[in-house]
């Protein structure tokens, strides 16, 4: 149960995220479609850095007891999708409450 440590941390980072975009309508709750497409185009974006990176031997898989040892493909775990739909959320979200001030 361990090895899902990180993973669990992940979806329960995107969920308060997502109960904090709920309550306040800041992204998803307040434009679903041009949120769901910016936080796509962003994971899409991350995930070619990553790749580039991973090609270029800069990223690698670490060895960690928290990580699920699910590999999506050589060098990049299922973690590292969660976690950079986390980044592009939160950064989404961000944005959001610095342009309603």
């Amino acid at each position: 149960m361990i090895k899902y440590t990180y993973l669990a941390c992940l979806l329960f980072s995107i969920g308060g995220l997502t109960l904090a975009d709920w309550k306040y309508k800041l992204a998803l709750f307040y434009d679903a479609k041009k949120a769901i497409t910016t936080v796509g185009i962003s994971l899409l974006l991350f995930l070619i850095w990553d790749l580039i990176g991973i090609y270029n031997g800069v990223f690698f898989t670490g060895d960690s007891r928290f990580d699920t040892e699910i590999i999506l493909l050589p060098e990049l775990p299922l973690e590292e999708v969660f976690f950079l739909i986390l980044l592009s959320y939160f950064t989404l979200i961000l944005w959001r409450i610095l342009q309603k001030r």
